[in-house]
This record gives C-alpha cells, sequence and structure tokens, in this order.
C-alpha cells in the first residue's frame, strides 16, 4: 500500500479493499465486496452468492441488460463471448 491515498469514507474495510486492489480488482468491486465484508464477516463473504445462472446460458440480450445495469461502456458493439467476459471481469 506504498504511496496509495486512503480509499475514503464509504469503504468500510480498507484492509479488505487494498488486498483486492493488489490484485487487480476495480475501484468498484473492490468497495462493494469490502463494504460486504464489514457488514458481515470475511469468511462469509466467500460463502455467498452461488444463486446467479452461468453468463453462458444467458441470450445476448440478457447479457446486455445486465451490463447495461452495471454500467459497462461498449457494450452495444460487443459480442455475446465478450459481453461474458465485461462481466467477469467488472
Amino acid at each position: 500500500m506504498p504511496n496509495r491515498k486512503s480509499p475514503g469514507p464509504s469503504v468500510k474495510d480498507a484492509k479488505t479493499y487494498e488486498a483486492l486492489r493488489d490484485e487487480g480488482a476495480s475501484k468498484e468491486k473492490a468497495a462493494r465486496i469490502a463494504n460486504a465484508a464489514a457488514n458481515t464477516s470475511r469468511s462469509s463473504v466467500g460463502r455467498k452468492g452461488g444463486e446467479a445462472g452461468s453468463y453462458e446460458d444467458m441470450t445476448k440480450d440478457e447479457l446486455l441488460k445486465r451490463a447495461r445495469e452495471i454500467g459497462i461502456e461498449g457494450r452495444s458493439s460487443m459480442t455475446k463471448s465478450q459481453l461474458v467476459s465485461a462481466l467477469r471481469h467488472h
């Protein structure tokens, strides 16, 4: 964490946030996970999920809708495989 500014008051678990940023997560994703960890416990955050279906099972229209919801830019010109990749790495 050398030469990094504080993530700000909206991030509730700075240690988790910085670890995720070091692993390459976006600021938004790191903040979302860090705040979820602060609301429960770090170990229970990893057990959440698993309820959503696979992106490969979704139609391109469903993928476009999801990409629009989370604000992925350039989504209208992406192929289905590009949308799946963008959603996974957001």
